[in-house]
């Protein structure tokens, strides 16, 4: 549950939310980026809290171009690991929420951010619109289903946005290929607050997992991570590893950030286990191990 009160934007500006009166470092450039008018379209559909918008500016102002994946999801180490951030309406909003992060919003916030600082993107509203091109099919709100459920969709989606790219090469170490046959959503409509509310939308999310169903991908087994300079080679700092399973109806089971050290490959991630978001202290290849479900990565690289 979402702690203390949401701001939902209905097409006023900035200023409206007297942010003008925040007491922050770099406030000449803080005031510039919150007093930044949200496009009408957007900021009807955007929940936020003001936390947010400060901690998005400051770090828009930090990062520069070259400034590596790691480095910016670094920033939010330590950050609650809560799960649900984004079930806080009835109706589909955008939801930016970076004071509580699971492993999918770890992961849309930190590729927003990286985004952002590429284009040389500096303002708030840039943030919200690169994050809603990000988490939607297509980039476009229009209910519940378009939202981007499984990351092999996602993947699909933001390829063919040119926004990630696909590393399934070469082989070896991608190896193996998953057979993507999802279908949990819809036959445990019951576990996700929306369909549970809103049972007439389970046939358009039925539809999108017919739809992903039977593609293919290539990804790297569990039992070939290993430190090794093939390996070393084909995953970079930074790059977003997703964990493909085996478990009936499922995709992907879990998401985070490739961390090289001395001993391996680790993962960076927002971790039910430890509560909060960090960086693996075991190897990569010992916490696959550990889950039976888990088959191995698939690697996805931002451009």
């Amino acid at each position: 549950m979402i702690k203390g009160k949401m701001k939902i934007l209905k097409n006023r500006t900035m200023h409206d939310c007297n942010y003008n009166k925040v007491k922050v470092g770099l406030k000449g450039f803080l005031l510039f980026c919150l007093l930044i008018l949200l496009p009408s379209t957007a900021s009807a559909q955007v929940t936020y809290e003001r936390a947010d918008s400060i901690t998005i500016c400051k770090l828009l102002q930090k990062v520069h171009r070259q400034s590596p994946v790691l480095s910016i999801a670094r920033e939010f180490l330590g950050v609650p690991y809560i799960a649900h951030t984004l079930e806080v309406n009835d109706r589909e909003q955008l939801v930016v929420n970076t004071r509580q992060l699971d492993c999918t919003t770890l992961v849309e916030t930190v590729t927003a951010l990286k985004i952002c600082a590429q284009q040389g993107r500096k303002t708030f509203a840039d943030y919200v619109n690169t994050l809603r091109n990000l988490r939607y099919r297509q980039g476009i709100i229009d209910g519940y289903p378009s939202r981007l459920h499984y990351f092999s969709d996602w993947i699909l989606d933001k390829v063919r946005m040119k926004m990630v790219t696909d590393i399934q090469s070469p082989n070896p170490p991608f190896t193996a290929l998953q057979h993507i046959a999802v279908s949990y959503m819809s036959t445990h409509p019951n576990a996700y607050q929306a369909l549970k509310a809103h049972p007439e939308l389970v046939p358009a999310i039925r539809q999108q997992e017919e739809a992903l169903t039977g593609r293919t991908a290539r990804y790297i087994p569990k039992e070939d991570i290993r430190n090794t300079t093939l390996l070393r080679k084909t995953v970079k700092d930074g790059d977003i590893i997703a964990i493909t399973c085996n478990k009936e109806g499922l995709d992907i089971a879990h998401l985070g950030f490739a961390v090289w050290r001395g001993d391996g490959l680790h993962l960076l991630n927002a971790s039910q286990i430890h509560g909060k978001v960090v960086e693996e202290p075991m190897t990569l290849r010992y916490y696959l191990s550990k889950h039976k479900t888990f088959t191995g990565i698939r690697i996805i690289r931002i451009k």
